[in-house]
């Protein structure tokens, strides 16, 4: 009786590796059109263009035995825009005249108090915007006819997120893994697919060695840097004068931007390598259990890659870009264990119809 109650259904289907089925051929057109008609209606038709992309990208994205489904439309996406553009303009610069007039009249207390408040508001909308991004664009996913969503707002998650990340200043950025994996876990666990759930449990125990690497580097690098800088000019005078000291200061220049424009964005690659693999194996969606197999080396080809491309071609490869990261991110992702297809039925969220005005207004990118 137990093994036939435990028994798998024959709908039930194994979890395995994201494949992405997509070519750079055929993205050539959708991206060169896009890029086209961005230009001659003034940046109005970006809107199309990332419904379009997206029902290419998604399309072609597969997970068992279906592809995801993007649903969502340019003219949701561009009312949406238009709607927080409205509300949020008027409002800022109404923040903005307010403290001019104060300074005008010498109060300088309610000046700063009002650009401070502005400011505030700005993070908390930043937040909010991240979260009904992901809230809408699940919503608009569909694989096998389910869709995703959250009926949460997002406003109880963009308090949390303002005062967490605030807490980076007075802790000169310690605070910053535990903040990331705290709010992906408070993010994703308030979103579900279909009837179930997103959990999530990262801990930023496991990243914290390489985040402090980061922050050691920095530290130790400023040291060395005005050590250096001060020897090499000491010593370049002594031994040729102000040209001495001129190589002197060249030589520390060198060390500088190799140190801050190679090593610090290696060093930083490292921790999102590991931050993302940590939070991905610490979500699951009913029996599945998500895993993220890029390392760091894979993340460095992937930008060294991307840069060369945009060099050698003069800038048009920037139209690739979203294509190569979508490819890259879908094909280091991989879910373990089983779904049932019998079990899965239609999301009971609401699905939302404003879009990602407050995320387009930030500029902030895709999931």
């Amino acid at each position: 009786m137990d093994q036939v109650a435990d028994a798998p259904s024959a709908n039930a289907a194994e979890g395995g590796r994201f494949e992405f089925t997509g070519t750079w051929t055929e993205f050539l057109p959708i991206a060169l059109t896009n890029f086209l008609l961005t230009i001659v209606t003034l940046g109005i038709y970006r809107f199309w263009a990332a419904a379009r992309e997206r029902r290419y990208l998604w399309g072609r994205t597969h997970f068992i035995d279906d592809a995801l489904e993007w649903t969502g439309t340019g003219l949701e996406m561009f009312l949406g825009f238009v709607t927080v553009m409205v509300i949020l303009v008027p409002a800022l610069l109404l923040a903005n005249f307010a403290a001019q007039g104060f300074l005008l009249r010498g109060e300088w207390a309610l000046a700063v108090l009002t650009l401070l408040v502005a400011y505030v508001g700005l993070f908390y909308l930043i937040n909010v915007a991240q979260f009904r991004a992901l809230r809408y664009r699940l919503s608009r996913t569909y694989w096998h006819g389910i869709r995703g969503g959250s009926d949460d707002g997002g406003w109880d998650y963009g308090v949390s997120g303002t005062w967490k990340q605030a807490l980076a200043i007075p802790t000169l950025g310690l605070v910053v893994p535990w903040t990331m994996t705290r709010l992906w876990n408070e993010r994703w666990g308030r979103m579900s697919f279909g009837p179930y759930p997103f959990v999530a449990d990262a801990h930023s125990s496991g990243i914290y060695g390489r985040w402090l690497l980061i922050y050691g580097a920095v530290i130790v690098g400023f040291i060395v840097l005005v050590i250096a800088g001060v020897t090499g000019a000491v010593a370049g005078n002594a031994v040729g004068g102000e040209q001495g000291m001129a190589m002197g200061f060249g030589a520390t220049l060198i060390f500088a931007l190799i140190f801050f424009y190679i090593g610090i964005p290696v060093l930083t690659l490292a921790y999102y390598a590991a931050f993302y693999r940590q939070v991905a194996s610490a979500t699951s969606l009913g029996k599945l259990q998500f895993e993220f197999t890029a390392r760091t080396k894979d993340w460095l080809i992937l930008f060294l890659t991307n840069i060369g491309l945009v060099i050698i071609t003069l800038g048009v490869g920037l139209l690739f870009l979203s294509y190569r990261n979508w490819k890259f991110r879908v094909s280091h992702l991989v879910a373990h264990g089983t779904v049932d297809l019998d079990e899965v039925t239609q999301s009971a969220t609401r699905a939302p119809g404003e879009a990602e005005g407050l995320a387009d207004m930030f500029d902030m990118g895709a999931i």
